[in-house]
Parts: structure tokens; C-alpha cells; sequence
């Protein structure tokens, strides 16, 4: 079959190749054909290095399609069940689920260091476990979310990550609260996907920051108030809190610059919820006293910061409802031999979500 595989970490293309096989179907193992996936910023980061995989890998997590075979000890799953793919499944019995705090159970993340796929020269990872920019994957049958009929697969991808993690930022971890102030450094789908939670959670200003222009205008039509540059952050916090900051600012960017920036631009006792995945290398500085006096809540957000299989059927019901808009968040598509086309989108800010149709 064919993938997109990245053969070292630093380099910056994908080579598309028909002699990929996925491995690993078994007992507690679903096999899916995948439709539609969309690039997400972590895929980039990954293949750079940021983020830790193992190489030669197959990048992609955000993906939708439809069940082939079942393994033994499935259940609730059928052949032909059209899902998307979680990919970071609650186990249901570490300390984490236990305690409600189903995002930060650590399953997923072990089979990252498992190979899914194999070519005739060696094993191949799957990025976090999965690796959808591959026309099949095989999974743990946890990570095979069911989704309605009416779900389009496209929908159904950005559903699986990157729309999950921005609208939970925003509603799960921050808690925005109605006729709040909120900025937003980082616009795009999660960042966007931040920007709709806040105006769905009733916020007064929604000021979106972005260095690319596309993605400002953007932001104005998903809900922000305003969308200004970075350079220009300072005035509007002096415009419109004068000078005192953001209620809420979220971080969707993953670099310890900008995180600083955010903190700076929070109001003393406001909340800077830090989304973006950074590396681990990438230190972040506060001294004790700043820390202690302006009583900043600082909120890492994985994942959106809840259960991710309700915070699905959540994002579903506002779409259907109306109250979201996710069809305008895929400004570009491509085929899977257009991969790196997508890339390209992605790192020069043209596209807010590719999505790949395999």
C-alpha cells in the first residue's frame, strides 16, 4: 500500500512509496482504511525533531476512516464502521482515567515505540502510535472512535486533534468565563479552534495574533474581534485593558518566546493557558517573586484538558448545531502524493488545515 515516510529526523520532505505494509493486527487490533487526515502542526514538529519519535516513521494522527478487519476480543466495533482515530486512548484503569483525567493517560504514548508498519528494508513507526498518511493503519481498537453517518470524514479528522484541543483549551482548562478579554498568539486550527471556544464560552474580546495576514483575516471570521500582528500585541493590550492585560491568553505557538510573551501580555490573577507543543530543550523562565505578586494561573493544556470521547460528541453537536464552523478550517486539499505540497502550506502559514484525501 502506499504512505508517506519520513526516513531521518531533520529531514524536511516526505517520500510517498507503494511497498508499506501495515503490521500488528491481532487480538484487541482494528485495521483501518483511512479516507481524509489532516497535517497538524505536531506532525512538522515531529519530523524536525521537537517532538521525540523513533525513525523511519509515517507522519500523521488526525485522521478519519473506515474499519476493515476486527481482531479478536473487539467489541462494539463492526467492518465497515466509518470512525476517527484517537490518537490518545484512555485505558480506563491507570491513575490518570481514574481520577477523571483521561488526557493524560500515558497507553497511547507506549505505542509509539512499537513499528506498524513495515517495508521490505525494515520496520516503520507510526507517528504517536498511528501514522494516517498511510492508506491502512492497524490500532488498538480504543483508538477507533464510531462517528454518525452524517460526520464527513474530513470533519471527522480535524475533530480528532486539532479542533478537540483548541475548543477544550478554551472550554475544559480555562474555563473562559461570559464577557471575558482573551488573546490568542498562534492562528492556526488550533489556534482558530481556541478563538471559537472563547466565543462560544461568551467572550467580550477576542484579539487573535498572528504574523501571517491570511490567518489574521481568518481569525476575524471565526469569531475574533481583532487580529493583530505580533508586533502590534502590545498596543492592543494598552487599547483595550489598558495596559493591565488579558483575562485569558493562550499560547498555540510551542516556543518558549512566545510563551513569555503571553505571560507578559496576562493580566496579574489572568490565566495563560499554554497549548502549543514545544520542545524539550525549550525552557521557559519566571523568577519567584513575579510568580508569587501577579498570581498568574499558568495551564498547560493536553489534548483540550478533558475526556476526549466527549469532548468529540461535543464538537460534533456544535457543528451540527451550527454554533461552530469546521468546513472552513480545511482551506487546502491534496492528495497523499501531494504531501509535501501540504508541508510546504503549512510551514509558510498559507493553509490554517490541509487535508490529505487518500
Amino acid at each position: 500500500m502506499r504512505a508517506a515516510v519520513l526516513h531521518e529526523i531533520g529531514q524536511d520532505k516526505l517520500e510517498v512509496v507503494d511497498d508499506v505494509e501495515a503490521v500488528g493486527f491481532g487480538p484487541g487490533k482494528v485495521k483501518i482504511r483511512v479516507r481524509a487526515t489532516g497535517l497538524c502542526h505536531s506532525d512538522v514538529s515531529a519530523m524536525s525533531g521537537v517532538l521525540p519519535q523513533p525513525a523511519p516513521f509515517v507522519p500523521g494522527h488526525e485522521g478519519a476512516g473506515e474499519i476493515l478487519d476486527i481482531g479478536d476480543g473487539v467489541s462494539g466495533l463492526t467492518v465497515g464502521q466509518r470512525v476517527l482515530l484517537c490518537w490518545l486512548p484512555a485505558c480506563g484503569s491507570c491513575a490518570a482515567c481514574k481520577r477523571g483525567q483521561t488526557q493524560l493517560c500515558l497507553a497511547g504514548f507506549m505505542n509509539a515505540g512499537t513499528p506498524n508498519f513495515k517495508r521490505p528494508g525494515g520496520d516503520v513507526f507510526g507517528f504517536a502510535g498511528t501514522g494516517t498518511f498511510a492508506e491502512e493503519v492497524v490500532v488498538d481498537a480504543g483508538c477507533a472512535v464510531p462517528i454518525p453517518d452524517d460526520v464527513p470524514f474530513d470533519i471527522a479528522a480535524l475533530i480528532g486533534c486539532g479542533v478537540t484541543t483548541g475548543l477544550g483549551a478554551a472550554i475544559n482548562t480555562a474555563k473562559v468565563e461570559a464577557g471575558s478579554s482573551v488573546a490568542v498568539i498562534g492562528c492556526g486550527g488550533v489556534g482558530i479552534s481556541a478563538i471559537q471556544g472563547a466565543k462560544l464560552q461568551g467572550a467580550a474580546q477576542i484579539v487573535a495574533v498572528d504574523p501571517v495576514e491570511s490567518r489574521r483575516e481568518a481569525a476575524l471570521r471565526f469569531g475574533a474581534t481583532e487580529a493583530v500582528a505580533p508586533d502590534a500585541l502590545a498596543d492592543a493590550k494598552q487599547r483595550i485593558t489598558g495596559g493591565e492585560g488579558f483575562d485569558y491568553v493562550f499560547e498555540v505557538v510551542g516556543k518558549s518566546a512566545t510563551a513569555r510573551t503571553a505571560y507578559e501580555t496576562t493580566r496579574r490573577g489572568g490565566t495563560l493557558c499554554v497549548v502549543g507543543a514545544g520542545a524539550l530543550d525549550d525552557f521557559l523562565q519566571f523568577n519567584m517573586f513575579e510568580l508569587f505578586f501577579d498570581e498568574k494561573k499558568i495551564l498547560p493544556s493536553m489534548y483540550g484538558g478533558g475526556d476526549v470521547l466527549r469532548s468529540y460528541e461535543r464538537a460534533i453537536a456544535l457543528w451540527r448545531a451550527g454554533r461552530i464552523d469546521l468546513a472552513s478550517l480545511i482551506t487546502h486539499r491534496v492528495p497523499l502524493a501531494g504531501i509535501n505540497e501540504a508541508l510546504e502550506q503549512m510551514r509558510t502559514g498559507a493553509a490554517l488545515r490541509t487535508c490529505i484525501e487518500i
